[in-house]
């Protein structure tokens, strides 16, 4: 019998979703027949290192943010020599970059907002971009941190004052629909439009029961659906992504832009994410879903 580490939890701003995602992997696994080890990760590394001695013959990556989706935890488990799901060092720390993601994709052609990375008192003192923007941490998940910057809005200095992560992205704002695609290894699965009660699709509307709304497919031209997924699929293989990817997009239907805003490395697998939805869609429910994930394991070195 297979012997599978869930690793959940972590030290990151999206610590209780890794939780929920770490549960649900762990009933699963152990439903299909593995026998299942879940590890809550704290920022002891000595514990973690005893926890996984002697060595799981797979782990599962089921944490979420800095330090478990940044390619961190992912050299550990490289100079283990053990086996992880989803991407390698170079795609999870370039993925969780904004900034080095976005001079990836348009490297390959993919289509990205103007951006700027800025300190962050420059928003205090001035507009960085033309309002509308969003203002986003350089190296974080889940829209933790997202502002929406209106034209006439006056919470400029309330949000540099706030702001404990760095550096920051500002980028054009890009009105419309918002999208995302699941892509497993090189095949997208389908486009869902997610409809969200709030302003935008931030960490509540992505996580709360009620949140936000799933359409999948979505409902959008067929060329636009089939344009979204070749770009996701564009994406996972510029950053060199491994298993289980998702991108997110924007698209105006008014103007017919669409637009590439990130890939997520490590999609949640919650009881509300979106990536297990499109599976399912495509015929792969949530058990077959995370064994798939354990059998494409890999050291990515």
């Amino acid at each position: 019998m297979k012997r599978v580490a869930v690793l959940l939890g972590g030290v990151s701003a999206e610590r209780e979703v890794s939780l929920r995602s770490g549960a649900q992997v762990s009933a699963a696994l152990r439903t299909a027949g593995f026998d299942v080890t879940p590890i809550e990760v704290g920022e002891d590394l000595a514990a973690l290192l005893a926890a996984l001695t002697p060595r799981p013959d797979v782990v599962f990556n089921a944490l979420h943010g800095r330090f478990g989706e940044d390619g961190t935890i992912q050299g550990v488990l490289d100079y283990m020599g053990i086996p992880y799901t989803h991407s390698g060092v170079r795609a999870s720390a370039l993925a969780m970059d904004k900034a080095a993601a976005k001079a990836v994709f348009s490297a390959a052609g993919l289509p990205v907002a103007p951006h700027r990375i800025i300190d962050i008192a420059e928003l205090a003192d001035h507009d960085p971009l033309p309002p509308p923007y969003v203002v986003k941490p350089v190296n974080e998940g889940s829209s933790v941190g997202v502002f929406i910057v209106k034209p006439g809005d006056n919470h400029r200095a309330r949000i540099a004052a706030q702001w404990p992560y760095g550096p920051a992205m500002v980028e054009q704002y890009v009105p419309g629909r918002e999208l995302t695609v699941g892509v497993l290894e090189d095949r997208a699965l389908t486009v869902t439009e997610i409809l969200s009660n709030d302003v935008f699709y931030d960490y509540e509307a992505k996580y709360a029961a009620g949140g936000s709304r799933h359409v999948l497919p979505a409902e959008i031209p067929e060329p636009v659906a089939q344009r979204a997924r070749d770009i996701a699929v564009a994406a996972h293989k510029a950053l060199g992504c491994r298993g289980a990817t998702r991108a997110d997009l924007r698209y105006d239907d008014e103007t017919g832009k669409l637009v590439l805003l990130e890939v997520n490395t490590q999609p949640g697998m919650t009881a509300t994410s979106l990536l297990p939805e499109q599976a399912a869609l495509a015929g792969m429910d949530f058990l077959t879903l995370c064994t798939w994930m354990v059998e494409k394991a890999a050291c990515r070195v």
